[in-house]
Order: C-alpha cells, then structure tokens, then sequence
C-alpha cells in the first residue's frame, strides 16, 4: 500500500510538472511567435551599397508582357506577376532574401508565376496586357509605385487581379498568393479572406499606443465644407498588433519625425471599434466599417489626405525610418502639389541635398 501511494504522488507531481510546462508554453508562445517575426520588421532601410541582382528564376521581360504571359500558360503556369524594383532598395532586397527566400514560398511562387521584373527607373519599352505602351519608368508613374518593391499580378486574361505596395512578412505574402492561385479575388476583398483564414485578427479589442501627436476624439474628419490649414495623417491601428507596437517603439520614437508629424493634424483611429467617424470627405460611418469600406489589411496603415480631404497616398506595408521620413517630408512640402509623382520628388530631394 505504502509502495502504491509512493506511486500515486509521483505520479501526480509528474502530471503537475507536465501541466505547468503546457501552461507555460501557452504563456509563452505568443510573444515567441512574435520573435520569430521580427526579423522582418527590423532592418536598416538606407540606400544599399552594392546593387541587388535579380534570382536566377525571374523571366526579364520581353517588351510585350501579352506575349510574356502566353509564355508563361504555356509552361503552366497561373499568370505573370510584374515586379517592380530598384537596384539599391533595402525593401526590396528584404523581399528577395525572406519572402521570396522562404522555400516553400519560392516553389509555390515558381509554380504559379513567371515573375517579370522591371526597373521604375528603367528605359526599356513595355507593351502592357491591353497594348498600351510605355517606358518602364512611365509603365511604374502608370501605376503609382510608390514604393518598391511592388507587384502585379496578372491572371490567365491578363487582367490586373491583384497589387502589394512594398515589403510584407512572409505569412502574410504567402497568403496574397494563395489569394490569387485561387482566385478569391472574384467574390471577396484580399481583408476578407484574411480574416477567414484568421478568425478575429480584425476585431481584437485591446489598448492602442498613446502617442501627444495624436488629436483625441471626436474622429471629426470632414474638410469638405471647409479646407484645412495642414494635411492630415490617419493611423489605422487595433489592440494587440505586433507590427503597430513596433511602429511606436521604433521610427516614431526618433524626434525627426515627431517633428514633421506635429506639422500636420493626426488622428488615430481604433479599426476593431464602432467608434464614430467622420471621413475626410464629409461621410459618416464607424471606424470598423470605414476601415472595411478602405480595404486595410495591413496594419498599421497610415493614410494621408491634403487639405480639401483627397487620399494623396498611403502606407500599408512595414516602414522604416528612412522611408517614414521621406512620405512626412514629401506631404509636409507638399510634393503632392507638383506634377512628378513620389519617387521623383524624392530623387530631386537627394540631388539638391548632393
């Protein structure tokens, strides 16, 4: 008897000691989880040094992307997805060496897509899917690159299904490709199908980082009636969001920044919330259904308007300092006016400053 109660307490510590691991790694995995997703957000986003090279699988356009295209349905293939670069981008090169540096990223971009890549700076003439032609620069101003890299995706019509604007965790790129592969983009936006595949990642309820530039509530918006004196930053963000947190604790903590954001009016806006908002064109609705009615699916997004309420552009795809900068630089000085688009003015920014 003595032996089995011996027995019965080991026993017992032995399920106690495996229950408080389990409870343990339950406490634990979050934020590991979240570790192991920081190398993609962590990188310095200077001008390269040495230029990228293209992966030896991409397919250089032929000048006629219909004929491209036929190419790659013969090999099997999806579609083509165009890719736009430049040689010294950090964002680009962090493309390259995680999300397409993933295996099973790679192969199931191989399988699906010949990718054809494009210079935004580039000479070269391209003839789009609908025989429209341009330079590759004037085929990147065409379609507002903003930033680098972006991609389109082209289906088996050579209709233009799907976009990304800049750099995006592996996770949430290999999900943009099985969104295309599969062709949801037919009956739901690429936000929807994300929150299917993540039951509640949109409706998480939590505290937002508070931050002395940002205007509080009302969520008064409108500059239809009457223009505003500064542009305006929205910063769409919820509870419990990596990326916002890093966002926060990171570029927007330096004090250049802070600076150029204290010149313009900036709010921020709770998307998880039915927080009442008036857009900047005079609309009312909720901040959840504003958010819906915008397509966000990154977070943080960070939408910037002019002064009579019009989008100028938008950040929804991780950021660094550098590029953070220029965006606040180029709203606060108002580039939007002028009739170069984003890079040039950046570029004719670099050339005034040599």
């Amino acid at each position: 008897m003595k032996g089995n109660r011996q027995q019965d307490q080991q026993c017992q510590a032995g399920t106690g000691l495996t229950l408080f691991i389990l409870l343990l790694l339950m406490l634990l995995l979050p934020g590991l989880l979240f570790a192991a997703t920081d190398d993609s957000y962590a990188f310095d986003d200077t001008q390269l040094e040495e230029p990228l090279k293209y992966p030896d699988w991409f397919v250089l356009p032929s000048g006629d992307l219909g004929d491209d295209l036929e190419d790659a349905l013969a090999n099997g293939k999806q579609g083509i997805v165009v890719y736009f670069g430049q040689k010294r981008c950090s964002y680009c090169e962090q493309f390259l060496s995680i999300d397409l540096g993933t295996p099973d990223i790679k192969a199931y971009m191989q399988k699906n897509f010949d990718v054809l890549p494009i210079d935004i700076w580039g000479i070269e003439d391209i003839t789009d899917t609908d025989g429209n032609e341009y330079t590759e620069r004037d085929f990147s101003i065409k379609y507002e690159v903003n930033f680098t890299p972006s991609l389109i995706f082209y289906n088996r019509e050579g209709e233009k299904v799907f976009r990304l604007r800049g750099f995006y965790p592996p996770y949430k790129f290999r999900a943009a490709l099985k969104y295309v592969v599969g062709e949801f983009y037919k009956s739901e936006t690429f936000r929807e199908y994300l929150a299917r595949a993540e039951p509640g990642a949109f409706f998480q309820e939590g505290g937002l980082t508070e931050r002395d530039f940002f205007t509080p509530p009302p969520l008064e918006l409108s500059r239809k009636e009457k223009p505003a004196d500064k542009p305006l930053a929205v910063f769409l963000e919820q509870g419990n969001c990596h990326a916002c947190d890093l966002l926060h604790s990171g570029p927007l903590n330096d004090n250049s920044l802070i600076v150029e954001l204290e010149q313009m009016d900036v709010v921020q806006v709770n998307i998880a919330s039915n927080d009442a908002v008036t857009t900047p064109s005079g609309k009312k609705t909720t901040a959840r259904e504003w958010a819906d009615e915008l397509g966000i699916f990154h977070l943080p997004t960070i939408l910037f308007f002019d002064e009579k309420g019009s989008e100028v552009m938008r950040v929804d795809s991780i950021v660094q300092f550098y590029r953070m900068w220029g965006v606040l630089n180029y709203i606060n000085r108002r580039g939007y006016k002028e009739t170069i688009d984003y890079q040039l003015w950046r570029l004719k920014q670099r050339d005034v400053a040599e």
